[in-house]
This record gives structure tokens, sequence and C-alpha cells, in this order.
């Protein structure tokens, strides 16, 4: 949960690995550095912070003429946030910037120390380099390959030799590509980093070992030349600009309608282009996070509307259960980067067991993108924002298709036209409810200085809870948790004080009575109740009504009101919204 940017070309490289680390610095923001090198020697400058720090840092000193650099930005997982424990390291004749979890790194310290390798930091990284600083012979592949031997867990390396001019590079269950250029050539976890330079790219596969100068990449694996092709991204520069909003977060938000008709549109002429979900007797939805609420979204709706058998699982719990595949079944994979370190290791335990895998996924580069059987791919863009958004919308809409075409192959569905017909005038209704921004503002400033929000709600509002929950506690860092309303009376409501926010979600005919008496069993404790709704309740100070639509699809209207309610209130609270401290959005690690 890193980001990596290295160069080897005809320019100095420090603007350029500032600029891409800047690019990168959703993906971790505790500690950054830089490794100079020119023919006689490296130089590195790190510093604790974002990378404003370390920026400053690099124009109060004189540094080395180079042409060659690797730079990172971290988010602590061994060792605190430290210049010590920040990335590049180096030892003996070898600098590096690692990606990943060295998961036997303790065992291999231990050994090194043996060897009177002295460290000077507590990172797994630092272990690596000092393990790559053993094999090294003047052979730097040979050198990377024997250590790699050694090495449990995921990386993705750039890699720095004393006596070499060239920069290499390598992965394992970590992204990392080559960028292309003209008598320049770049490494990076992440194509937004390098995006201003080229829009050329190589993806590195697992194992392949990459030696890299100005004029020529050379790819090998197990010491056999790699022909590799040269891909061309469709970002554009100005995708990761803010486009004059004060934050990734809103302008991402913002653009949700534009996304999900863009996503939308190759199916709602032609649903025969969506996987068909009836030739599979159970169907398993494994995710994190925001993913695994849109899943959960999914199985309320598969299972409602469609009478299909649906389990859901937090991918790190799924990849260690004694899963028992003894029906026709499919795994669907819901990660926005197509990166999330569980999530990979859920599709492989499923292709182990030979079980059929449907990703849908945002970046289609991705591991999970290029390694499942099926794909589905959002058209949400870049999300800068740690938090998401415009994917999450994303990722719920394609399981509202799915569910809708399994029902309408199983002669489920009434009103067929109907639904297809709400589902083009969705993305005009989003903008909608996105532009009563004054509404959310009024919430925000009545719930802002609470410590404790509840969310409650019933069926497949409860699943919206647990998104709108997330939120808030993501940017606004105010303790927040959701529950089925039902649940309340089972020893959460001893929770309800005086003025403690309660936001109820209601879109569910068949079940709102009750959770109306829900709303009763706070409020009678005094609890400041806000309700999200699509209709409108009388004697209710704080509410929310969206657009009554097609249940295939009201989560779609429903969250974003909870999106913008969390941003206005995080920026109330000072809150830095598009970085929130301890996360990082691409979980690259188990």
């Amino acid at each position: 949960m890193c980001g990596i940017i290295g160069y080897i070309g005809k320019e100095n490289p420090i603007d350029i690995l500032i600029n891409g680390l800047k690019n990168l610095e959703y993906r971790g923001y505790d500690s950054a550095g830089i490794a100079l090198k020119n023919e006689n020697e490296i130089e590195i400058i790190k510093s604790v912070g974002k990378i404003v720090n370390l920026e400053e840092k690099i124009k109060n000193q004189e540094l080395i003429s180079a042409n060659i650099g690797i730079a990172h930005t971290r988010w602590a997982t061994h060792g605190k946030p430290s210049v010590e424990n920040a990335h590049p390291h180096r030892v003996g004749n070898i600098t590096l910037v690692h990606n990943g979890i060295i998961e036997n790194a303790e065992e291999l310290r231990e050994k090194l120390k043996k060897e009177n390798v002295v460290f000077e930091g507590e990172t797994d990284t630092e272990t690596l380099t000092a393990l790559i600083n053993k094999y090294y012979k003047n052979d730097p592949i040979e050198a990377i390959s024997n250590a790699l031997k050694e090495v449990k867990g995921s990386y993705a390396l750039g890699i720095l030799f004393e006596n070499s001019n060239d920069l290499y590079a390598v992965r394992k269950d970590s992204p990392l590509i080559i960028g292309i250029g003209e008598k320049e050539n770049f490494i990076a976890s992440d194509i937004a980093a390098i995006i201003d330079y080229t829009n050329k790219y190589i993806l590195l596969e697992e194992g392949e070992i990459a030696k890299i100068n100005k004029d020529k990449v050379e790819v090998t694996k197990d010491k056999k030349v790699v022909d590799k092709q040269i891909q061309v991204t469709k970002l554009e520069r100005d995708a990761k600009d803010k486009c004059g909003y004060d934050h990734y977060m809103l302008k991402e938000i913002m653009e949700e309608p534009v996304v999900l008709e863009k996503t939308f549109e190759p199916y709602l002429d032609n649903l025969e282009k969506l996987p068909d979900l009836t030739k599979y007797e159970e169907i398993h939805i494994v995710a994190c996070g925001s993913a695994m609420y849109a899943g959960m979204i999914g199985k309320t709706l598969l299972e409602e509307y469609a009478n299909t058998k649906v389990e859901i699982d937090v991918a790190s719990e799924y990849r260690y259960k004694n899963i028992i595949y003894d029906r026709k079944t499919l795994v669907i994979l819901i990660s926005q980067s197509g990166e999330t370190a569980d999530t990979i290791a859920a599709m492989r335990k499923a292709k182990e067991h030979k079980v059929d895998t449907l990703a849908i996924v945002n970046v289609k580069t991705s591991t999970i993108a290029r390694d499942s059987d099926a794909q589905i791919f959002i058209e949400a863009g870049p999300e800068i924002a740690v938090a998401t958004t415009k994917a999450y919308i994303l990722q719920v809409g394609i399981m509202a298709l799915l569910a809708y075409k399994t029902a309408l192959t199983k002669d489920l569905v009434k009103e067929e036209h109907k639904v297809l017909e709400e589902a083009k005038k969705l993305p005009r209704m989003i903008k909608e409810v996105l532009d009563r921004r004054e509404e959310y503002k009024k919430i925000a400033k009545e719930i802002y200085k609470s410590e404790d929000v509840f969310f409650i709600g019933r069926k497949i509002d409860y699943a919206t809870s647990q998104e709108g929950s997330l939120k808030i506690k993501e940017i606004s860092y105010i303790h927040s948790e959701a529950y089925q309303a039902g649940e309340l009376k089972h020893g959460t409501i001893s929770l309800i004080d005086d003025g403690i926010p309660v936001f109820a979600i209601i879109t569910d005919d068949t079940i709102k009575d009750k959770t109306v008496s829900n709303i009763e069993e706070v409020k009678s404790r005094g609890a400041k109740t806000i309700i999200i709704s699509n209709e409108t309740w009388d004697n209710q100070k704080l509410q929310v009504v969206v657009p009554k639509i097609s249940p295939y699809f009201q989560p779609i209207l429903i969250v974003p009101t909870l999106q913008l309610i969390a941003y206005e209130t995080a920026k109330l609270r000072g809150c830095d919204i598009d970085k929130p401290k301890n996360l990082a959005k691409s979980v690259t690690v188990e």
C-alpha cells in the first residue's frame, strides 16, 4: 500500500520523482524519500509525513547531479513512520524501494544478524535490501533471483546497484509497470505517476526482472528474455486534476452521473453482454471494504428478485475458510483497483478448486482483471481520494444489472421495460440528488461535533447503512456503527444517549413500519434522528428525500446523499478528506 516511481534518462530526475510521488500520495503518506544516482555515488533524502515535507527538505540542500532515481511514499506496515523506516533503504551496494510485505522478514533478519549485518530500522524492506546485497557479486539479476528464492510474501521493487548504471525492477503480488519514453524510461506502481511524461507502458508480470536504461528495457524470467508488448493508456493527463473542486473526493462524487451512464451504456440495450448467472447453483461474492458492501446489495437483489442462492464473505476470511464447493459455483470478485491482496488470494483459492471467477473491476490492467475467468469493467476512471465514491456506485450498478438480468432470464420480472427505462434515467436523477448540497450541509452542522453516530436499516437498507457508516468513519473520524434496525433492542440501544445522531434508511415499503418503530425507540431515549428515504416524513425535522425508483437501483440514489453528508461533516471537522489518517487507497498487503 505504498507508491513507487523510478526514472532513468536524459533529465535530472528530482522534479519527475517529486511530481510522481504527489500523484501517488493517495497510496501512502506516512513518509517519503528519494534516491539519486550518478556514475560515482548514490544520495538518499527521506522525510516523515507528506510529500511536501520531503520537497522542503530537498529545496534546502544541494544534491548530486544525477540521471537515475527512485522514490517512494509509504503507508507503514513494518515499523512506525520514521526517517529510519522510510524508503529508499540502502545496505552495502544496494538501494531499493518496496511495496508489499515480506512475511518471513524476521526469520531472514535473524539469519543476517548472525552474519554481522547491522540494521538501522525495523522494516521488512531493509531486511530484503540486505539479503540482495548478500548475494550481489557484480551480477544484479543473479543477486535479485537468488535473494527472492528465500523470500515469502509480496513485493514490487525498484533497485539501484552501486556498480551499475541501470535501473532494475521485479514484482510478485504487487503492481508495477514500466513506462516507455523517448530517451527515458520509468517504473511506477500506478500509471498516474508517469502520465505527465508518457502514455506508453509495459506490464511487468510476476517473477519477471526488468533491466532498464534510457534506451532499452530488457525483461527476463528464469534467465530467458521475455518479449513484452508496449501498451497505451487512455488515461488523460488532466484526469488527475481537481478541476476546481476543493477535494478529489468531491470531484469524484460529482462525476457519478457521467461514469454511471458510461458504465451502463453497453448493457441497457443489450443485456446479453452480461454474463448468464442462471447456469450456477450458488454464487459467492468476495470483496473488502466498500466493495463488500456493494456485494451485500448485490446479494440482497439476487436473492430477493432472482431467487438465487448467494453467500458473501470478506476476502480476508474467505481465503482461509474451508469452502465446500459441492454445487455449480461462481465466485464474483469486486475490487476497484484489482490489486486488493486478500481478494487476489480468494480468486486463486477459487481457481485452485476449478471454480469459475467473475471480476467486477475498474483497472483493466490489474491482476484480478487479467487472472479472472470473466470480467465486467466499470468505467470509473481514476479515483484519487482514498475513500471510494464513484467506483462504489458503479459496483452497485453492475450488481443491480446482473440481478435484473438473472430475474429476467428466470421469467421472474414484471414490467420489463419500466426497469430499463428507469436505469436510463438514473444518471439524471443522481445529478438532481447531488445538486442539493445545502441539505447535506445542514445535516452535517447537526452532527459534526458528535463523537458517535449510528445507522440503522433493514434488508437492502441495512447494506446501504454499512456504506454510509463507513464513509463517516473514514473521512470524519467519528465513531460510527451500522446495525440491522431490529437488532437495536438486543444490546445496542444501551449506547443511545441524548443528542446522539441516528441515521435511519427507509426505502422498502414492505418493512418500513418496522423501521419506524425502531426510530421511535431511539427518539424516546433522546437520539437525534435523520431519515434518508424515498418518501416524505411528517414531523421529522432532519430528513433527505430522494426520488422513488425501482428497488434494483434505489440504493444508487441513497448513497450519494450519505457520501456528501460525510464529506461536509469531515470538512467542518477540518479533516484531511482525500487522505484520511492511517488509510491507503489500494490495499496490496494482507
